[in-house]
Order: C-alpha cells, then sequence, then structure tokens
C-alpha cells in the first residue's frame, strides 16, 4: 500500500505550484489588495460579484435592459457573458468601472469551445489528432482571437468521458477514455491560459462540467448520473484533476445529479474533492440556471436551492439571479454565514487580479482594431487547416480508392457538399460562414483544369421536413424540390462520373447540446440515395459528417471508402480536398468505438473483465450478444492510412519492476507503403490480479510519429510503478504486486503483448 496521506499532499503542492506559476502573481501584494477592497464593500457588493450577467440583457434591449444596465452601473454584477463585440464590451467595462462606487471590473466570458472565428474541428475530432502540442496551438489561436474581441474567460475546456453516443455532447469531449482525456484537457488549459493570464491574449479557462455529466442515464442530457465513487475516481474525474493541475482557475458545475444530489449544491464535489483534496483555489461557477433548475430535483424553492448551493462552495451564479435576490436574506435568517459570502467574493476578486484587471480594466477591449488583423488572419486558418487535416479517421479504403486523381469526372453527392453553414459544428457562435468555402468550392478549387467536379444534392437531411425542423433549429438547408427529382438529378451525374463522393450524415445541430438520440444511423433519405447510388457501380467514397460515433454497418459492406471527417470547422473544404487528393495521408484515430448497434451502450474498449468473458466465437453462456458481436465495429485507436505500417515484435529491457525501477518497452515501427504518413503507436497495459476488477486493457502511453517511405523508426515507452496505481475499493490510490499485459499496436484491438511482474 502507498502513503495515501503524502501523495494527497504532493498533489495539493502541485496544483498551488502550477496555478501560481501560470499566474505570475505576487501573492501577499494581491491579498493585501483584496483584502483592502472587501473592506470597503459592501454587503451588496459583496453579493453582486457573485452575479453572473446575461450581457444581451444589457447591450440588446431586452425588455429589463435598463434594469440590467442600473445593475452593473450600482456594482451588482460580478461577470457577463455572451456579448461578442469589443466595442459593447469595452461599453460595458467603462459603465462598470467608471460609474460604480468601487470602480470593480468585470470580466466578459463565452463558450469558445473549438476556435473563435477560425473555428477547428470540433472537441471530439481534434481529440482524433491525438497530437496534443496542435490542440493546445488550436486553444492559443482561439484565445487570441477571442481576446482580441475583449473576452478574457472561456467557457472551456469540456472534460466529461462519455461511453454513450447518444448523448449529444459527446461531441464536445475527447472521447471515452481518461488517460488520453486527461492529455487533451490539460493540453487546451496551456493554450487558452499560457504564461501569463494578465498578458491581455490570455484568457482564463473553465473546466466543465463537474462531474460525471457524459456519463447521464440513457444519454439524455440534463439527466441524472450514478454510480460508484470508484468508478468515478479510476473512470471519470481524471481529466478534471488534469485540467486542474494544469492550472484552470476556473470549474463550472454541471446539471446532473451526483449520489443522489445536483451537483450545483453537491458539497462532496465542490468542497471535499475539488477545493480540500485536490488543492484548488479558483472559483466554481454554475452552469446556465443551474441553481433555480434544482427546484425540479425536488430540492425546494429558489431560497432552498441559493441555500445548498452557496454553502457547497458554488461561487458565481450564472443568469438565475438567485444570490442577488436571496442572499440577504438567506444571511439575516441564518442559512448562510458572512464567512461564506466572503469566501466566494474572494475567489471572484482574486479571478480579477490574475487576469490584470485591476491594473487595467480595459486589457482586453482599449485596442478595438486589433481584432481585424488577428481574426481569421491567413496563418491561424492555415493551421487550422492543417489541424483539420489531422483529425480525419479513414475507415475504410478498398482497392485503394483512395488518394483520388485530379482527372476525370468526380460527382459530388449530398446535403453536405455545398453548405457552408453547418462546417463548423456545435458551439461555433462567432463563425463567419460566408468566409468559408463549401466543400464543393474547395474540391473544385483543388483540382483546377485537371479535372472536372459535377454536382447534385441527392437528397435532404431526411424525409420527414417536420423532424429535420426539430433537429435544425438555426442553421435551415432543406431543398423544397421533391425528393424523388432530387435523387434522379443524383443519378443523372453520377451516370457522368469516373468516381462518386458522397457527403452525408449529420448537420452540426444534429449533436451538441440539447440533441441528444437513439436513431445513429444514417437518416433514411439519404439512406436510400447511397443505396441508390449503389446501384449504378460506380466506386464511392463517403465522407462522414457527425459530431459523435454513427452507426456504419451497411456503409462498411457496401461503399468502397469511407472518411470520418467530423465537423471539421472554418477550413473543412481546403482540409478535406487535402486529404482526399493525396497531399497529406488520413492520420487520425477514434477516441470513441463506432459500435455495430445502439443498443451496446454505454460501451468502452476498457470494459471490466467479466467471469464469463467471451471467446472467438459465439458461446451462449458467455458474455456476448445473440445477435451482434460485443466489441465495436471499429474500435477505439483505429484509423488507416494511405500507407502501410509494420510493426516489430514488442522487447522489454526488463520482466521485473518494483518500485525504484522502470521498464523500456520497444517496438520498430517501419513505413512500408508508398508515401510519407504519420502513425499513432499506441501502448495498452492490464493488471492481471488485484484486489477489485480491473479493465480489460487501459491506454498508458501513446506517440505520434513521422515516417518518410521506407523509413523505419524505434519507438520506446517508459514503464514506471506508478503508471500502474488505480483507485482502489477504499479509495486508496495505490499499485498492487502482481502480472500485467503489456500491449502494443495501431489501436486498441490489435495489438501485441508481452507480460512483466510488478514486485
Amino acid at each position: 500500500m502507498k502513503n495515501t496521506k503524502l501523495i494527497a499532499t504532493a498533489m495539493f503542492l502541485m496544483a498551488v505550484f502550477c496555478i501560481t506559476a501560470t499566474a505570475q502573481v505576487d501573492e501577499k501584494k494581491m491579498n493585501r489588495f483584496i483584502d483592502k477592497l472587501m473592506s470597503q464593500m459592501t454587503l451588496q457588493e459583496k453579493i453582486g460579484q457573485l452575479n453572473l450577467v446575461e450581457g444581451e440583457d444589457v447591450v440588446s434591449g431586452g425588455k429589463e435592459k435598463a434594469a440590467y444596465v442600473q445593475m452593473v452601473k450600482d456594482g451588482m454584477a460580478g461577470a457577463m457573458l455572451d456579448i461578442m463585440d469589443v466595442r459593447k464590451i469595452y461599453a460595458v467595462q467603462r459603465m462598470a468601472v467608471e460609474e460604480s462606487r468601487l470602480h470593480i471590473p468585470l470580466f466578459f466570458g463565452l463558450d469558445v469551445i473549438h476556435g473563435y472565428s477560425t473555428v477547428f474541428p470540433i472537441p471530439l475530432g481534434l481529440s482524433c489528432s491525438w497530437d496534443t502540442a496542435a490542440i493546445e496551438r488550436s486553444a492559443r489561436i482561439a484565445a487570441t482571437e477571442a481576446t482580441a474581441e475583449g473576452l478574457c474567460w472561456n467557457f472551456s475546456p469540456m472534460v466529461d468521458i462519455c461511453h454513450d453516443a447518444r448523448w449529444g455532447r459527446i461531441a464536445e469531449g475527447a472521447g471515452e477514455d481518461p488517460y488520453l482525456g486527461s492529455k487533451v484537457a490539460a493540453a487546451l488549459v496551456r493554450g487558452y491560459q499560457g504564461n501569463d493570464l494578465s498578458a491581455g491574449n490570455t484568457m482564463m479557462a473553465c473546466v466543465k462540467h463537474f462531474a460525471m455529466y457524459g456519463a447521464s442515464d440513457g444519454g439524455q442530457d440534463y439527466n441524472a448520473a450514478d454510480m460508484s465513487r470508484w468508478r468515478m475516481y479510476n473512470e471519470y474525474l481524471p481529466p478534471y484533476k488534469a485540467a486542474i493541475d494544469a492550472g484552470a482557475f476556473s470549474v463550472m458545475s454541471s446539471f446532473n445529479i451526483v449520489d443522489g444530489i445536483p451537483a450545483t449544491a453537491n458539497r462532496w464535489l465542490l468542497t471535499d474533492l475539488l477545493r480540500k483534496e485536490w488543492g484548488f483555489r479558483g472559483f466554481v461557477v454554475s452552469d446556465y440556471e443551474s441553481i433555480t433548475d434544482m427546484t425540479n430535483h425536488s430540492i425546494g424553492d429558489s431560497l432552498d436551492c441559493a441555500t445548498a448551493s452557496l454553502n457547497a462552495g458554488l461561487d458565481l451564479d450564472m443568469c438565475s439571479y438567485v444570490y442577488i435576490r436571496k442572499a440577504e436574506q438567506l444571511l439575516r435568517e441564518g442559512r448562510i454565514t458572512m464567512k461564506t459570502i466572503d469566501q466566494s467574493v474572494r475567489r471572484i476578486l482574486e479571478a480579477k487580479y490574475r487576469l490584470g484587471l485591476f491594473d487595467d480594466p480595459y486589457r482586453y477591449c482599449r485596442d478595438t482594431l486589433r481584432r481585424d488583423s488577428i481574426i481569421l488572419c491567413p496563418d491561424h486558418r492555415a493551421e487550422a487547416r492543417r489541424i483539420a487535416a489531422e483529425t480525419f479517421v479513414l475507415l475504410k479504403n478498398d482497392n485503394n480508392i483512395l488518394p483520388l486523381r485530379r482527372h476525370g469526372k468526380i460527382a459530388l453527392i449530398g446535403p453536405m457538399a455545398n453548405d457552408r453553414l453547418n462546417l463548423s459544428g456545435t458551439w461555433s457562435w462567432c463563425a463567419q460562414p460566408d468566409r468559408y468555402l463549401t466543400l464543393l468550392e474547395g474540391l473544385r478549387r483543388a483540382v483546377g483544369d485537371s479535372a472536372e467536379v459535377l454536382y447534385a444534392r441527392g437528397c435532404n437531411l431526411m424525409y420527414d421536413a417536420q423532424m429535420e425542423d426539430r433537429m435544425v433549429r438555426r442553421k435551415k438547408m432543406r431543398d423544397p424540390r421533391p425528393d424523388d427529382q432530387l435523387l434522379r438529378e443524383a443519378l443523372a451525374v453520377a451516370a457522368k462520373a469516373d468516381v462518386i463522393v458522397v457527403a452525408v450524415g449529420e448537420c452540426a445541430e444534429m449533436s451538441g447540446e440539447a440533441a441528444s438520440r437513439v436513431n445513429l444511423e444514417l437518416p433514411d433519405a439519404q439512406r436510400d440515395m447511397l443505396q441508390a447510388l449503389k446501384r449504378t457501380g460506380k466506386p464511392i467514397v463517403m465522407l462522414n459528417f457527425s459530431g459523435r460515433p454513427v452507426i456504419l454497418n451497411w456503409e462498411n459492406e457496401n461503399l468502397d471508402a469511407i472518411l470520418q471527417v467530423w465537423f471539421a470547422g472554418s477550413e473543412t473544404a481546403d482540409a478535406i480536398a487535402d486529404v482526399l487528393f493525396g497531399k497529406m495521408s488520413p492520420s487520425g484515430k477514434l477516441t470513441t468505438t463506432f459500435p455495430y448497434h445502439v443498443g451496446q451502450y454505454p460501451m468502452t474498449y476498457a470494459r471490466f473483465a467479466s467471469g464469463r468473458p467471451m471467446g472467438e466465437t459465439f458461446q451462449r453462456f458467455k458474455t456476448n450478444y445473440l445477435d451482434v458481436p460485443v466489441e465495436g465495429l471499429f474500435p477505439f485507436g483505429y484509423g488507416l492510412s494511405y500507407t502501410q505500417f509494420d510493426y516489430s515484435p514488442i522487447t522489454l529491457s526488463d520482466t521485473l519492476l518494483d518500485s525504484h525501477s522502470t521498464i523500456t518497452a520497444s517496438v520498430t515501427v517501419t513505413n512500408s507503403g508508398n508515401c510519407d504518413a504519420d502513425e499513432i503507436v499506441q501502448l495498452y497495459l492490464r493488471d492481471n490480479s488485484g484486489s477489485v476488477v480491473r479493465p480489460i486493457k487501459e491506454l498508458k502511453g501513446f506517440q505520434r510519429i513521422t515516417l518518410k517511405k521506407g523509413e523505419s523508426r524505434r519507438v520506446e515507452f517508459l514503464i514506471d510503478e506508478p503508471m500502474l496505481r488505480f483507485y482502489n475499493a477504499q479509495l486508496q490510490h495505490v499499485s498492487e504486486p502482481g502480472t500485467f499485459t503489456l500491449m502494443i499496436g495501431p489501436n486498441s484491438r490489435d495489438v501485441q503483448s508481452l507480460t512483466f511482474t510488478l514486485r
């Protein structure tokens, strides 16, 4: 057993160091400043700092505009969200600083989830690059553009682990694996916050949704999440912890309940775990109106909800305005203490100090011209194009139909082929679609005069116009022509072509928040179109747009090639062209399993060992389904290339390990194909015996390498005792002696293995 108290102390000190190092702040000076400021504040002004105001209510003439403007002038607002105009931000900040009694500045937040106007692939797509350096660069660019618009607080990263793709918000996270999710979470925090939070082009990260939001029952948004704490610690909490350790200064509570208590009022989550165990020193904000939403959880009326949240450690109320209306009454009635209010106020003021707002309240919004030279600048767009191409996952490529040649006639067909509104995907509030290319425009530009790209829409998203209207709230794209006319046009175009490229799948708003679905197959109109195109006998390349894993059984059996392109952002068209025509070889690997059937959910490659494990063939009294395989159609870590990578047998430097030694696991990877390409080499481990049941395999390392054709490289992984630790039934972070299976391969399924022993 390990000394868990010492480990916890070390983790606390690490968290403190990360925050201090990132902030570049003199802590003593900051504390003296805040002590003096708080001594001058009235109770109402203190409560005002705990009030996060909807910005549109202030700047866009809402029905209560005058009341909200007065709130700012009276020092009764601490922060504001959803203003996307630097001039408006400047005006509101001026109102707060120059017309309030104590001149306390606001900070301004927005969901900048995967880029600002230079939009990167959705986070699930980004994670499929397995390129943490590129992911960090994407966040740095997002922060650079957002701060040029006056913003200084980002409601990102979303680090929720998800094993159920019915949940639409799987699009916003890094998939199903806690190890990879932790690496992505830390990279995003570093990218947003940089080395100096007060620099003026960095922004405060907000880790969400705390916690276990991605494990909602039935994949329904806002639903309950119920699991043991043992499972929380081993599977779901690591990415939150990684983001905190990377120096994130704010955390957002989740809508779901945890242990029967809403996360927004869960003291164990927000105080015992987050602050006492992990050493978090920033502030916690509610999700949108989630404090008053707790009335629907049977927590009580608004007074009860505000009491529970404040006492749990929830500092900032997002837009329910219940603190500002009820906190003074709660204090009079003795339901909360002044100490509780002061703690929360101090956390908010510290964030403003770290952002440099007391030194210069206008540091983010004074230069209203900076955005014109930064937002969507050529360098940012070029980087977004490179990164987008890294996220595409080649799922099938029979007879090496890809890459396509730039000659002859190419038919581009499908509802996503000539659409520019949906390419950015969910949570892209600041996208500028009129400045992005459609896929049709991108392919035609790529081939120039060397080939002809023909086009037909082929079908709508689905036959049911009413259902489509439910799924597509803002980005309407329905073609009013009859379905049979659209299909005839597509078949006529296909008849003239040498190869068919179909752009199909979800639209942007079919995944994301409030976009839970139970049918994850291709919508009916698109499937019928594909079946008709299949009957032409022409080779078909499918570009699958989606924000989640989907069911691709028929497509995998019948089409020649499938390229999963997610929603790749502002540079989608050029990035797809780069991969389709071989300028870049696809190198993305799945970070979430693609199932055979939605009935397999929830699922993960890292499932627990069963007492009756399945064999290579079906056996009734084993862990099986009668009608589909237990594993997914495309496993975690899977992705093809335009070249061939060969793996040598694994070698180990030793087969015995203890707490003072290491083992080096090595494999030589050779590019034996005909083009230069990247490969992602993956390391998995299995603990073969333990005091609790362990997963059949867990990702413990990966390396993204570039190999020229014919080149070989030795890839090494260092194995040490901390890599083998897990949380036991007493929630102690331990390793236990015994044998371990080490696996290396190109994905979680196709691996070689050796064993070693921990003494």
